[in-house]
């Protein structure tokens, strides 16, 4: 039986259908001989929790709670103790709302770093498809800035931990991991780059057909009375289509995809 190739690491924290729906889209669309998945859940003690403890092809690891932790801090400490506990030459982070569409997922990824070992880290930015009313919208912001004599606007990018995937001995060799005072990610992106690594961002669009970040995709799920990030009916539409194509009724119906 061949070596597994990729470490994947995803933290928990009181999504329970969202976890739920991540996993078993994970089982459907991969070779679990290829992957190693583990699962960190923050404290959630909730029905999520109870789940994670019955899947039997993860690894899972309970944080105790820290009071002072806010939610940045939580995620991106989540990933350095499971960080220690990767043996696989790629690691790969993302988001229980990061949910997997098609099978050839994991190929791709390691298709864009594998071949060049320049490259230490491929991703996104920010994986969402801009309309194309929004990007004339932010031309038209950065020309008025210009006009008025004010710079544009220039985004910090970096890998996002909605999905990333890394070379471990990097990682480990350059950075001091996902933790170090700012977002998951962040430092470890600028660190790797001044090292002379290349960080490879892919855009939303390409990714976008091989997974989906359903960003407060949870409100659908579990909607809750005057949410503003999904009160509008648009907003409900776009993510209810979405869920609809990842035909996410049937996959959370199917709890043999929890067990191997």
């Amino acid at each position: 039986m061949a070596e597994a190739e990729v470490s994947i690491l995803i933290p928990n924290y009181k999504t329970p259908e969202m976890t739920r729906l991540c996993l078993r889209l994970l089982r459907r669309h991969t070779d679990l001989g290829r992957v190693k998945v583990i699962v960190i859940d923050n404290a959630s003690n909730d029905e999520s929790l109870d789940y994670l403890r019955n899947v039997n092809w993860i690894r899972l690891i309970e944080r105790p709670e820290a009071a002072a932790e806010k939610g940045p801090e939580m995620h991106a400490r989540a990933l350095d103790l499971a960080l220690q506990e990767v043996t696989t030459p790629y690691v790969l982070v993302m988001h229980t709302d990061t949910l997997i569409c098609d099978d050839r997922w994991l190929d791709f990824l390691l298709g864009k770093i594998s071949g060049d070992e320049t490259v230490a880290g491929v991703g996104s930015w920010k994986l969402e498809q801009v309309s194309a009313f929004k990007q004339f919208g932010k031309k038209i912001e950065d020309f008025f800035r210009r006009l008025l004599g004010k710079k544009a606007k220039v985004e910090d990018r970096y890998l996002r931990s909605h999905c990333a995937l890394y070379r471990t001995e990097l990682v480990r060799k350059h950075t001091n991991g996902f933790f170090d005072g700012d977002t998951a990610g962040h430092s470890l992106h600028r660190m790797l780059v001044q090292q002379g690594y290349k960080m490879l961002f892919l855009e939303s669009r390409e990714l976008g057909n091989y997974l989906r970040h359903l960003n407060h995709a949870t409100m659908i799920l579990n909607p809750q009375p005057g949410d503003r990030k999904t009160s509008k009916p648009a907003a409900r539409r776009r993510l209810q289509r979405q869920l609809d194509e990842l035909d996410y009724r049937n996959v959370l119906a199917d709890s043999s995809l929890d067990r191997i």
